[in-house]
């Protein structure tokens, strides 16, 4: 079977946005905690988590278009702070209900069954369930003229994450936390690591 690009541009639109996304692979699956400047939290789920640096230390998110209120977007502009919260993977259902369109009023920590967990000096709201909580800084916005998508640019103000889980060389074993992994938009995974390779020479 073959897709050439006019195939794949001609295929029913929910078809084609289920096999484009879930064929770009497996996927940190991250809950993202807000809160908007009237004081509502919000929680959403993204896999769209990119390591853009680590000196400085930068994470991007694809947000989706803003043809309709995205209260994540929206927060993150207005207060300029965000977490990254990795959930274990027994824990996927509770994650995949924050994808749901809830009223900006309504706090997807409750609806889907999480605890709301704040730290001194930051505002926006972690996951206390999560087995690794990132508090992050909004640095940059970038529109992606393309698709209307957008990329979230922030940096990393604090890592919560159990010592066991980070090697002497600094490597976070993600797979030993069982952390929840995705694939398209509601198929998810946990992951098994098959080994550690040294640093490649020709």
């Amino acid at each position: 079977m073959t897709f050439e690009k006019n195939d794949i541009e001609q295929l029913e639109q929910r078809y084609r946005t289920a096999f484009i996304n879930s064929l770009a692979g497996f996927r940190q699956a991250v809950l993202v905690g807000t809160k908007s400047a009237d004081g509502f939290a919000n929680l959403a789920i993204f896999n769209s988590l990119i390591h853009l640096g680590a000196n400085p230390a930068l994470f991007g998110l694809i947000n989706r278009p803003d043809s309709v209120p995205r209260h994540t977007l929206q927060n993150i502009i207005d207060t300029k702070e965000y977490t990254l919260n990795y959930v274990q993977a027994a824990q996927y259902q509770k994650a995949h209900q924050t994808s749901a369109r809830y009223e900006k009023s309504a706090s997807e920590f409750e609806k889907a069954g999480f605890t709301e967990l704040y730290q001194p000096s930051f505002n926006a709201p972690f996951v206390a369930e999560a087995v690794i909580k990132i508090a992050m800084k909004l640095e940059d916005i970038i529109p992606i003229s393309l698709n209307g998508t957008i990329l979230i640019i922030g940096s990393i103000s604090q890592v919560d994450i159990d010592a066991s889980l980070v090697g002497a060389d600094g490597y976070v074993d993600l797979s030993a936390a069982e952390v929840l992994i995705s694939q398209g938009l509601d198929a998810y995974f946990v992951s098994k690591a098959i080994g550690r390779l040294p640093y490649a020479k020709p």
